[in-house]
């Protein structure tokens, strides 16, 4: 196991590296520049700018300076928020969306595994096409649907929660929360419930019913690690979109969120910000796809990695 885990640590680094030279080149393709603006600034201070920022060198040295910064762990200075470096716009964004990604996470496994273990109880029936069909209506609406909706409903026509903005108060995060976690837990309930209609026809269940064992015990003693087996590969994709936080949800409810900025960063042309997130945001999928393949072992214990 430990092999494994350096070795898929180790096999990291050429993806970081070939993403950032990608990356580097394709956003100096694209059309336009950090500075263009309507207002056109004067030559002498744009040759400045430019200087500064090491934009005045050939592409090529420009690219040996940002990978000799970029494996020191500096990710460089913002060229739209000339106050800030990258490194200090990710550590100020990126709690705020971890915090917001956490619970709905934490809303999205309890909904989705409580509500997919109720419709594998009972196949074909009632109990299985209520929460089916709701899973479905949440997988069919966007968060920019959702969003709204529960504004609409829960802060304007009852009053029940505040939507002016971000205050790191528990009844601020409750909806952008809800928003962000009910397509997950659409596909959680939905993958649970495949899952555990897949173990429950397996001989070692029909043993265990022979026994006598209630149902409940049978799904939390015995069918639980296998019918979780198929959600769990799908928490690598959920952990990082989660955590990276919906760029939808934090315009909606006026969240600054990393997803923001990294969208702020892709229109203002902000090359070292853009580079920095998608960084990032990569690094974090493959993380989340470690611990992913880590906890398979766990789950199954047929699963062995040399």
């Amino acid at each position: 196991m430990l092999k494994f885990i350096v070795r898929r640590i180790i096999g990291i680094v050429p993806v970081l590296w070939i993403l950032a030279t990608l990356t580097f080149f394709f956003v100096r393709i694209a059309p336009g520049g950090p500075f263009d603006q309507d207002r056109q600034i004067p030559p002498a201070i744009l040759k400045n700018i430019q200087a500064k920022y090491h934009l005045d060198k050939p592409l090529w040295e420009q690219y040996l300076i940002y990978m000799t910064d970029l494996l020191q762990g500096d990710l460089g200075p913002s060229f739209r928020y000339a106050s800030l470096t990258v490194n200090e716009i990710i550590a100020e964004t990126l709690p705020v969306s971890a915090k917001l990604g956490g619970l709905a996470m934490l809303y999205a496994l309890l909904l989705g595994c409580l509500s997919g273990m109720l419709a594998a109880s009972k196949p074909n029936s009632l109990r299985d096409y209520v929460p089916m069909a709701f899973s479905l209506l949440g997988v069919c609406m966007p968060s920019f649907v959702i969003g709204p909706l529960l504004v609409l409903v829960f802060a304007i026509y009852l009053g029940w929660f505040n939507t002016s903005g971000w205050n790191d108060l528990p009844m601020d995060m409750v909806l952008p929360a809800l928003t962000l976690g009910t397509m997950y837990a659409a596909y959680f309930s939905r993958l649970v419930r495949v899952g555990f209609i897949d173990i429950m026809n397996q001989d070692f269940i029909r043993t265990a019913r022979a026994k006598g064992l209630r149902t409940l015990d049978i799904f939390l003693r015995h069918a639980s690690k296998g019918g979780v087996l198929p959600a769990t590969s799908f928490c690598g994709l959920a952990m990082v979109g989660m955590v990276s936080g919906s760029v939808v949800v934090e315009m909606i409810f006026d969240i600054p969120g990393l997803g923001r900025f990294f969208v702020q960063s892709a229109l203002n042309r902000d090359y070292t910000l853009i580079i920095g997130t998608a960084l990032f945001y990569v690094t974090a999928l493959l993380l989340m796809n470690l611990l992913v393949d880590i906890a398979y072992v766990f789950l199954n214990p047929r699963v062995r990695y040399d």
